[in-house]
Formats: structure tokens, sequence, C-alpha cells
């Protein structure tokens, strides 16, 4: 199975460390070291770093690059500045996500588009359907550094980052080699994503640990992404729900202009709305939400989930699940969990409050 995978630069490092292994996304990736709960309280408490080498990669520049992203992609990036970056959407004529992904304007013409792993050829062969310069690169390693210390962390070999505001991108270097530095993260905890050559890589990995940062698999990404409540695609989001379901109307831009699948989204809004919206579920008891649990109101049918886990730092399980566009925040709903209803309050993500405090 392993020759089918793609494989990180970092794998060897990887398995030094004691690191399961295991597929993700058409890779074989780190999914936990010492134990996801360990990883994924290092990462709210103190600082983990991430090897992310499985997301994409799009080099797109040009003088008609600004034109050609605006027609794909959903939100505005007339609106994002050279240094700054975009959280956005790629979709179908219908209006189903094909991706979320985040755009870096890295130039005056030049933009580095990161979709999720499995969508990378997909979104590839899209992008390339135009009169833009694409070019994928896979050469590039994506470490992601994350947590309450990660700026502090980074900052003697990335001085920049101390300056830079969350969805800001400036060029660095490590030991001679260009690397580019980004105030992004899936964690919802300050950090740093590195896009960096593979042939560096390894040596900035084994700083970054040098300085305290624990190694952190693609397990506890999921515990902490979904305890912010971000979308994974795949089982959140998918090419069979819009943006107006999975409540990400606030990353397209109906009014930029003409963009694939805009036309889908207003005859949706024309004709009232979606019928189910993606809402957060907290469990009032000990049980333990998974993927495609039936939900219940009243014993009437109103909804499955799409990710469930156990919240390490709530220390109780949390869900997505899309619901009948009835069913709203501070209601109170049953999810069947193995056969046994079991109690769940409604809530608006995110269910962790990562605000910085004054």
């Amino acid at each position: 199975m392993d020759r089918q995978l793609q494989h990180t630069p970092l794998e060897e490092e990887h398995r030094a460390l004691g690191a399961a292994l295991g597929p993700f996304g058409g890779w074989l990736m780190p999914i936990e070291y010492e134990g996801v709960l360990k990883e994924h309280a290092a990462v709210r408490e103190r600082v983990g770093v991430f090897d992310l080498t499985h997301l994409g990669k799009v080099r797109v520049r040009g003088p008609r690059a600004p034109q050609h992203l605006q027609r794909i992609l959903t939100n505005d990036l007339s609106k994002v500045a050279v240094g700054q970056a975009q959280y956005t959407l790629v979709l179908t004529e219908k209006g189903g996500i094909v991706d979320d992904l985040i755009a870096y304007r890295t130039g005056e013409e030049e933009w580095l588009v990161v979709p999720n792993a499995g969508n990378t050829a997909r979104v590839l062969g899209i992008l390339e359907d135009g009169d833009a310069d694409v070019r994928h690169r896979p050469d590039v390693v994506t470490l992601a550094v994350q947590g309450p210390e990660a700026i502090g962390l980074v900052a003697p070999s990335f001085p920049e980052a101390e300056g830079l505001s969350f969805m800001e991108v400036a060029a660095s270097s490590f030991e001679g080699t260009e690397v580019l530095v980004a105030r992004s993260g899936y964690t919802g905890e300050p950090g740093v994503e590195l896009f960096v050559s593979e042939d560096a890589a390894p040596a900035l990995w084994r700083r970054l640990l040098e300085r305290g940062a624990t190694p952190v698999g693609l397990g506890a990404r999921d515990t902490l992404r979904l305890e912010m409540g971000y979308p994974l695609h795949g089982n959140d989001i998918s090419e069979d729900r819009t943006p107006l379901e999975a409540g990400l109307s606030w990353a397209v831009a109906m009014d930029k202009g003409g963009f694939t699948g805009r036309e889908a989204l207003a005859r949706i809004k024309e004709e009232g709305g979606p019928t189910e919206r993606l809402r957060g579920l907290r469990m009032l008891g000990r049980r333990i939400p998974r993927p495609h649990f039936p939900v219940f109101k009243d014993g009437r049918p109103v909804g499955e989930t799409t990710s469930g886990t156990f919240s390490p730092t709530l220390r109780v399980g949390i869900a997505m699940a899309y619901l009948d566009r009835t069913i709203e925040p501070g209601d109170t709903v049953q999810v069947d969990v193995r056969g046994k209803a079991a109690e769940a309050g409604v809530v608006r993500p995110p269910f962790l409050d990562r605000s910085p405090k004054a």
C-alpha cells in the first residue's frame, strides 16, 4: 500500500521520533507521535509543529492571474494586497464545494494557492484551464508551527513573523534558502505556516524541535480544528453541499461579478435558501458522537453528524452536523450514538473561544 502513496521528505524524521504513520489524502503521513491528547494539549498550551507536506502548493502568476483567479475562486481577490492571504472556495457549476483553500498573494502578479491534499489534482486542473501561468510545486514542504508560544519560537529564525497579522505573508530565508512565512493555521492558536524547499525542510524541522516545539500528527490536528468548528473537506463540506448550507457565505463575494457556481447560489437564494445548515453539537452527557450518526428532534429525523470526537480541551463530545433549517442554536436534539439516544445542545461554532483577551 505504501508504494501507492506519496511520501513526505520528512518521513525518516518522523520514523526516528516513533511516529505512527498512516494514509491521508494520498500521502503517508504522521498520525500521532506520543498520543493525540498530549499533542493536542501541547498546541493549546505551548507550541507544536506539524508536517503538512500533503497539502497542495500551486503557483499562479502572470498579468492575467488576478482575473483568472477571480473567475474561479468565490471570494473577492481584489481586496487582497501583496503580502496578504484570503480564505476562499472552488465550486462546481451547481454550487457544490470542490475545495476550500487559502490564496496567498506573494507578488503583484503572483499567488500561492494551497488546496487540500485529496483535491490538489482537481483544483490544479481547474486552475490550468485559463491564460495564467500555473505551476504545481510538490517540491515545497509546509510546516505549521502553532500554539501560544509559536511566534516567539520562530522569531529567532524568522523575525518577519513578529510583524505579521493574521492572514499576512512575508518572504524570509533559512540557511540561504527562501522561505515563505504566513500567519495562518488550522488550530485557532497563534502561529505560522512555513513554506520551504524539500532540501532545507529536514534541517528546519530539527531546528524547530530543538527550540522546543512538540511534533504533532494529523490526529490532533483534527481535534484542534473541530474545537474551532473549522470544516474538513470530505467530512463537513463536499460537492454535495453549497457554501449556503455550510455556513461559508462569508467567503463568497456575490457582488464581485461572475464566478463558477454563482448562478446556482443565486437561484438557491431566490428559492428560499437551503433546507439544511451546518451546526455544532455539544453533547450533554458522556457519549461521544462520530460521523454519520442520525440526529433527531422529539423523535423526528432532522439531520446527520459529519464530524465528531471527544474534545480534549472541553472534556466533552462535540460534532458538526447538517440539520433541518428549523433547528437553531439553543435547541436540544438527540444523537443516535450506536443505538442510544444522547442529548446534545445545538451551538454556533467555535466550540472553544480562542479570541485574544484584553
